[in-house]
């Protein structure tokens, strides 16, 4: 590689650290509303602004044959920003997926777990995107063009190829590396196989737990009683969010006076839904909280937004209110709501 495409390639990631400090934040945040709202069960997103001293390291790597890797590391250099998100069984993993492919441009998509599969073996878990942000992507606008990678995978799979790392990556100062490499890839094969078979017993729980959730009509709508409540009444329709998202989801019921299950009935009628659906064209199949969200939006208009922009779980949130606003706007165009006199 020429020093001077390294050069240029060093100016632009410069460029962008400076114009854009906040970047993992900013990426963290999308993400997760992103897949909140499309109500995955996920136990955290992460991000990370690779460090120049990694990316000019990867920018100079050549194969066997000498030819470089990546002749334009501007162009063929994808994770400088890099998102990985864990969840906690593997069922959620294509829920989430969707979600992104939804609200992203697809560039690639690698499931590492379905090649090891396919290879006869037991190893490591993941699934890779890379992903561009476009121009429907209203939290990164300032990000448009930019092209990303993602990392999917349980929590378990995550726990093994991290400990892989460490060990194979930052301990290999051993005195017969050899035999040592040879002894660590029995373990670590037989390791991989009981972690997908704990994967698949994690699943077949929450099936379980899933099927299990009933509710009495007498009971007060609260955090707690919600996912068996909405199990009842909607069924696996909507995708379930976090359970610490349900804190949220009682707190814009109860702001709007909707406290009893007879209510809550009301309010998920199939024909507003339906409605909804159609109307509000999104980009990917909402989750639980988004649909009663905006069911909530279309009952009750400005008031909605003014009772619920700042909740006991939710402070202040202007970006809330931004986006309740043009929701609003687009449902008094549909003539679902009475525009504001």
């Amino acid at each position: 590689m020429s020093d001077n495409t390294l050069s240029q390639f060093g100016s632009y990631y410069h460029e962008s650290r400076r114009a854009h400090p906040m970047a993992d934040v900013e990426f963290l945040l999308a993400i997760e509303e992103l897949l909140t709202d499309g109500g995955v069960t996920f136990d955290r997103v992460t991000t990370r602004i690779k460090e120049w001293s990694s990316l000019k390291a990867k920018a100079r790597k050549r194969r066997n044959d000498g030819s470089l890797i990546y002749p334009d590391p501007r162009k063929d250099i994808h994770d400088m920003i890099g998102v990985r998100i864990t969840t906690y069984h593997s069922t959620e993993i294509p829920v989430a997926l969707k979600v992104l492919q939804d609200s992203f441009i697809v560039h690639k998509s690698v499931d590492k777990a379905a090649e090891t599969r396919i290879s006869g073996g037991f190893g490591y878990g993941s699934h890779h995107l890379i992903l561009e942000v476009d121009d429907t992507s209203d939290d990164l606008q300032d990000y448009k063009g930019l092209v990303f990678e993602v990392q999917v995978r349980t929590v378990l799979q995550h726990a093994w190829a991290e400990f892989e790392h460490d060990i194979r990556y930052k301990r290999a100062d051993v005195s017969n590396p050899e035999d040592f490499s040879a002894e660590v890839d029995r373990m670590f094969t037989l390791a991989a196989g009981l972690i997908e078979l704990a994967d698949q017993q994690f699943d077949q729980i929450a099936a379980l737990k899933e099927t299990s959730r009933v509710a009495d009509e007498s009971v007060e709508l609260t955090a707690e009683t919600l996912p068996g409540v909405l199990a009842m009444l909607i069924g696996n329709r909507f995708p379930r969010p976090r359970s610490t998202n349900y804190r949220f989801l009682e707190d814009i019921l109860v702001a709007n006076s909707i406290t009893s299950v007879v209510q809550l009935r009301e309010l998920l009628n199939p024909t507003d839904i339906e409605v909804l659906l159609k109307v509000m064209n999104y980009r990917f199949h909402p989750g639980q909280i988004r649909i009663i969200d905006d069911l909530l939006l279309k009952r009750f208009g400005q008031s909605h937004i003014d009772a619920t922009v700042a909740t006991d779980s939710q402070p202040l949130n202007a970006k809330r209110h931004r986006q309740l606003k043009r929701k609003l706007e687009l449902m008094t165009q549909a003539h679902l709501v009475e525009p504001p006199n």
